[in-house]
């Protein structure tokens, strides 16, 4: 083919697109346009907090391209069969519809769980419905979102031709495929099963202090195969979810935040323990982290030289408990080394006289 018929066939194609191309764009255009409007409106009668306004806030974006996509997929379905390329752009505005439709669900079910997280939120005494609640949610959603982008992408490559012949040739090996892919995803399906599992039965919930693996953290993140913990100095331990089901775990949170703990003094004998509990009872009025419901002095041991005075103390939660303990063993080693220097912990020898030979 000569330069000149390669000229005359692009222009001939291009001046058959004209028409239909300068009418894709406009009604694309205009599309978006009115959905703008149309959101600006809603945005507009609507609070800020309200479930309408939280939904079109969170899939706004993913809705206005699936209208805009929907109208070109329209137009091209009514453009003219003789115009050069149609099926190739009719296939690929399909294939981004179908892209688009994915991200648009995906979008709405966020949105969804984050409409059900807001209308729950963490009330003085409702902690533990409200943590339950947006834990399952979170889980849920990752788990819809999950489905949805495999059926989207199978969807997407159903629309190749070559794909769709692959479909008989696949399904005569689907026992053999499937026994195969059954193994490799076991350690993903595993997870996936856990927790499900875990958002049913609710061992821990977002925001609960775990005690794993000799770490003290918290629930920060629970994803669809694993949860992410913060760890007390901001270090984040990633463990999987099949790890929960298998092992055993501290949940210090599981019914209330309030805790209880303790701190041991080793005193000389001669120490009296009355000054030791009334000291202690002081230092508790004077702490904001003490909730006022546990103080205990006990003398937990008596070795060969010295006893073991245990303190024991209750907090709102697990960071208030953590600061007051430090307090306390703070201000009451203070106290005997200031009031009762003679009495903090000694070596006791005996001299004993050589006799004469």
């Amino acid at each position: 083919m000569t330069d000149s018929a390669i000229f005359n066939a692009l222009q001939t194609g291009l001046q058959g697109w004209l028409y239909p191309g300068l009418t894709a764009l406009l009604s694309v255009v205009v599309t978006l346009l009115v959905f703008k409007g149309v959101l600006a409106i809603i945005q507009r009668l609507t609070r800020s907090r309200t479930v309408p306004r939280l939904f079109f806030d969170a899939s706004a974006p993913a809705l206005g391209v699936v209208l805009a996509l929907l109208v070109l997929n329209g137009i091209l379905e009514a453009a003219s069969p003789d115009l050069p390329f149609l099926a190739t752009f009719q296939h690929a505005a399909t294939l981004l519809l179908i892209v688009a439709v994915t991200w648009a669900l995906v979008r709405c079910t966020s949105a969804i769980g984050d409409v059900i997280v807001s209308l729950n939120p963490v009330l003085e005494g409702q902690w533990k419905r409200a943590r339950k609640v947006e834990t399952q949610t979170r889980f849920l959603v990752r788990v819809l979102n999950i489905l949805i982008v495999i059926v989207g992408m199978g969807a997407a490559l159903v629309t190749f031709e070559p794909v769709r012949h692959l479909g008989s040739g696949l399904l005569a090996s689907a026992g053999i495929g499937g026994i195969i892919l059954g193994f490799a995803a076991k350690p993903v399906l595993g997870n996936l099963l856990a927790g499900m599992q875990i958002a049913l039965t609710q061992p821990f919930r977002i925001d609960d202090v775990l005690y794993v693996q000799g770490e003290w953290c918290w629930v920060e993140e629970v994803t669809a195969t694993y949860v992410v913990l913060r760890v007390w100095d901001l270090r984040r331990l990633v463990v999987p979810l099949q790890w929960f089901i298998e092992n055993p775990f501290q949940n210090w949170t599981r019914n209330d935040t309030e805790l209880a703990g303790t701190v041991f003094i080793n005193v000389d004998y001669g120490m009296p323990v009355e000054p030791i509990r009334t000291e202690f009872n002081r230092l508790l009025q004077q702490s904001p982290e003490w909730n006022g419901n546990i103080s205990t002095v006990q003398v937990t041991d008596a070795g060969e030289t010295t006893i073991q005075v245990r303190l024991f103390m209750s907090a709102i939660d697990s960071s208030a408990l953590w600061n007051l303990r430090c307090a306390i063993r703070e201000g009451l080693i203070t106290f005997i080394q200031e009031q009762y220097p003679e009495h903090l912990p000694r070596v006791r020898a005996r001299l004993v006289d050589k006799p004469d030979h």
